[in-house]
């Protein structure tokens, strides 16, 4: 599962991705994505820290994307709040630890199966940029609205 600082993250870069030029308050985005002002605080900074959002103070301040949104992933987000994407460390890529229980890595059917599932998951996540999900929740409120 992720992480609420994770999927806070992953909230407020979608909401800014929508309008990728403006420059946002914290308040706003608190307000926008139902995050807690101190936790978002912490969030934003660390995606400042990352290069992925710059900020400017004084008037006409606030965050702002530094990347085009259709070049961050989600799982650059991911690793970037909960580490890794695997489900054991021995099919991790970045975080690779070999398992106690294992005797041999190579004729294990638990780490192959696992190593495709973090391979599959890992591509599913590159492809989903802040771009696409900004476009695509755009469409889905423009749609529950026509219904309504």
């Amino acid at each position: 599962m992720l992480s609420k600082k994770c999927k806070y993250a992953i909230h407020a870069l979608v909401h800014m991705a929508k309008e990728p030029e403006k420059k946002f308050l914290i308040k706003d985005i608190s307000e926008a994505c139902n995050i807690p002002k101190k936790f978002l605080e912490a969030i934003l900074l660390e995606l400042k820290r990352a290069g992925v959002l710059g900020s400017k103070q004084g008037k006409g301040g606030g965050y702002f994307l530094r990347q085009d949104p259709a070049t961050v992933n989600l799982a650059e987000v991911l690793r970037m709040f909960d580490g890794t994407i695997a489900l054991v460390s021995c099919a991790a890529h970045k975080f690779y630890e070999p398992c106690t229980e294992c005797e041999d890595e190579a004729t294990c059917s638990l780490h192959h199966a696992f190593l495709e599932i973090r391979m599959a998951t890992v591509e599913m996540l590159k492809n989903e940029t802040l771009e696409g999900l900004a476009k695509k929740e755009l469409k889905m409120k423009a749609k529950k609205k026509a219904k309504a």
